[in-house]
């Protein structure tokens, strides 16, 4: 299964796998963003493979991956995460990050959104972005509601 987005100017938009970082994007000082795992359980009853790729900065985020049913793979750098993305195989990849070393998640999906919360995000992200939303949330909501999602992506 997976995630169908009619967009008028654009086409059909299909998400079947979520990508997302865990330091600053599903975590903040490697806590858990309250109400992520709901959103995500959400999107994984959907059909959609929600996978994390991260550096770890925080030590913590294969633990939180596992125990949230996240698929984890574990990257250094930049071209690290973009040659996982590459390996699992998807041409429907959506991605949701927020630093520097996401930009290879960027530029290999189809849709990539960068999210600003506590702990910021790298202004060397943005012309590699297509939305840009508040908080983990609201990025996950974006996928969520096919309304949102349509009207901020029309043309």
């Amino acid at each position: 299964m997976s995630l169908n987005y009619a967009v008028p100017g654009v086409g059909t938009i299909t998400i079947d796998t979520l990508v997302v970082d865990s330091n600053g994007t599903l975590t903040v000082k490697g806590e858990m963003v309250p109400g992520v795992l709901e959103r995500i359980h959400r999107l994984q009853m959907l059909g959609v493979n929600v996978v994390m790729i991260s550096s770890d900065q925080r030590g913590n985020a294969r633990d939180l991956a596992l125990s949230s049913g996240i698929a984890y793979y574990e990257a250094s750098n930049s071209r690290e995460k973009e040659d996982v993305l590459l390996s699992l195989g998807s041409q429907n990849v959506a991605a949701i990050g927020n630093a520097r070393i996401d930009i290879g998640l960027f530029v290999q999906s189809l849709i990539s959104v960068a999210t600003l919360q506590a702990e910021g995000i790298h202004k060397d992200i943005i012309d590699h972005v297509d939305v840009i939303l508040p908080s983990i949330n609201d990025a996950l909501d974006f996928f969520l509601d096919s309304d949102t999602f349509i009207a901020t992506m029309k043309r």
